[in-house]
């Protein structure tokens, strides 16, 4: 194990003793040129984000924050939906959901914007940071925060998930600070994962990684290009130490064990649920970011294998952790992106010479710097569009007509309206929303799943759960069926929902 006064291997030069004394060297410091790529790294966050404010299952967390603010307490069973009898329910993410939830109450759908801008930003600098530490090439780092970004754009949403990708990077930091500079770093993986556990079920995957580090750290070898290197032993203790300490910090919960197997319990006792929603799909290579993928792959092995690079035990482990993870599920490639992005930056450290501290000039990074957060101030989108982008995705116009038109009785809705029929229609409970774990655990997934996919008789399951409307999207097979059944009438269309209501005897007399 490295000691803590060890160089990086490319360090930042800053220059002599006295050169950055008194104001310019103050202001080399503060508008610097990583400060500069920071900045546009804040710019690339706001482009990059100002169209997403239309994920389903924002709705729903945000109800749920809502919840846990005015109530004081955190829900441990389902008080959104009819058809699961308030089954126990895991709150693994409420920390997260009352942060949103604060995000709205600050400033409505402006402040769930920003917060969805501030926590992208701080993965992309965070990346950046962390593939810096890796590298000690302020310059290189910036590809490695490129590489997050690419693979990031596939669950950049406002969700817990991304308070838990920010964790995983701040816990890869911790652990290269304690490599390199001193084990003390360590000591801040319990906290961390005290506030993980009640963030987003990625805390198992931030385990498994000290567990791969934790592992690696008894090797000592040398085949070919590969290279382990056995840690200190003091740093190693202390290491140990910290990981208990942080499994003893996952039970700082509301729930007890179930928010810690939570994750086991959605890989081994949820397939439906992961079978049905597309981003828990294997990763198509085809696919933009399936060639992104092998890109990196093909990088790191020919930087091993033309320019013998060398590749550490560690890395290797994490890798190939990754890249089944990415293969596995679309949404992991968020995951291989940060894993593999350090490791990238760090074999590429020599292909560009070093920062220079000394030698930057404040005033054109200044500029440089105020033109970025001018853009991103410009590019922030209005309300009236984060309107147009919900109406989009979201049932709004729907919703309207059943509160102006006083539908009542049990609703059967489309599976992906469920997350804002919580938010904005709570007096009529939800027959099925993004929550799939309780209703497949209920049962009710498989239910559905059947009725909408046309595999059994559609009056079955509207009879067993008497179902007086349906609210359904526009382009679902369900919708063309149920305008062919005599027991049910449109009453409302439009290009993103449909609503059918059930017709009596007695009304159609």
């Amino acid at each position: 194990m490295s000691s803590a006064s060890s160089p990086a291997p490319h360090e930042v030069h800053v220059g002599g003793p006295g050169s950055l004394l008194g104001v310019s060297g103050l202001l080399r410091r503060i508008f610097s040129f990583p400060g500069t790529l920071c900045g546009l790294l804040l710019v690339l966050a706001v482009l990059t984000v100002k169209s997403r404010f239309n994920d389903p299952d924002m709705w729903w967390h945000l109800k749920m924050g809502q919840i846990i603010w005015t109530a004081h307490k955190v829900p441990v069973t389902d008080i959104f939906s009819f058809t699961t009898n308030h089954h126990a329910w895991t709150p693994h993410e409420w920390l997260s959901q009352l942060t949103i939830y604060m995000a709205y109450l600050w400033g409505g759908y402006s402040g769930l914007m920003l917060w969805l801008v501030c926590f992208t930003a701080a993965i992309f600098i965070g990346g950046y940071v962390l593939c810096s530490l890796n590298s000690g090439n302020l310059k290189v780092s910036f590809v490695g925060a490129m590489v997050i970004f690419l693979f990031a754009t596939s669950g950049l949403a406002i969700r817990p998930q991304m308070i838990g990708y920010l964790f995983l990077i701040l816990e890869l930091t911790f652990i290269q600070l304690g490599r390199t500079r001193s084990p003390r770093w360590f000591w801040c993986l319990p906290p961390l994962f005290a506030l993980w556990i009640n963030c987003h079920g990625s805390f198992f995957l931030g385990i498994l990684v000290i567990g791969a580090f934790l592992f690696s750290s008894f090797f000592q070898f040398q085949f070919g290009s590969l290279i382990a290197e056995r840690w200190d032993p003091h740093g190693r203790k202390i290491l140990i130490f910290a990981l208990l300490m942080s499994l003893a910090a996952l039970f700082l919960n509301p729930d007890g064990i179930q928010p810690i197997i939570y994750p086991i319990d959605t890989f081994m006792h949820q397939p439906l649920g992961l079978s049905m929603v597309q981003e828990w799909q294997p990763l198509q290579l085809t696919t933009q970011r399936g060639v992104f993928l092998l890109l990196v792959l093909a990088g790191v092995f020919l930087l091993v294998a033309i320019r013998k690079a060398e590749l550490r035990f560690d890395e290797l482990i994490l890798l190939a952790a990754a890249t089944w993870l990415a293969g596995s599920h679309t949404r992991m490639v968020f995951v291989f992106g940060i894993l593999a992005a350090p490791i990238l930056s760090r074999m590429l450290a020599d292909s560009w010479e070093g920062y220079n501290l000394a030698t930057d000039r404040w005033w054109p990074n200044a500029l440089m710097m105020a033109a970025a957060l001018l853009l991103a101030w410009l590019a922030f989108p209005s309300k009236a569009e984060m309107t147009r982008q919900a109406e989009e995705k979201s049932p709004v116009k729907a919703v309207e007509y059943i509160q102006s038109h006083h539908l009542s009785g049990p609703m059967l809705n489309d599976y992906g309206f469920g997350g804002y029929l919580i938010w904005a229609a709570p007096e009529h409970p939800v027959f099925v929303d993004g929550r799939g774990d309780v209703f497949e655990w209920t049962g009710v997934l498989e239910e559905f799943a059947g009725w909408a996919t046309m595999q059994t008789d559609p009056n079955k399951l509207l009879d067993k759960y008497r179902i007086e409307f349906c609210l359904l999207n526009s382009q679902s097979p369900m919708a063309h069926v149920l305008a062919l059944l005599p027991a049910w009438k449109s009453v409302y269309s439009d290009g993103n929902a449909v609503i059918f209501v059930r017709i009596h005897a007695k009304t159609a007399n």
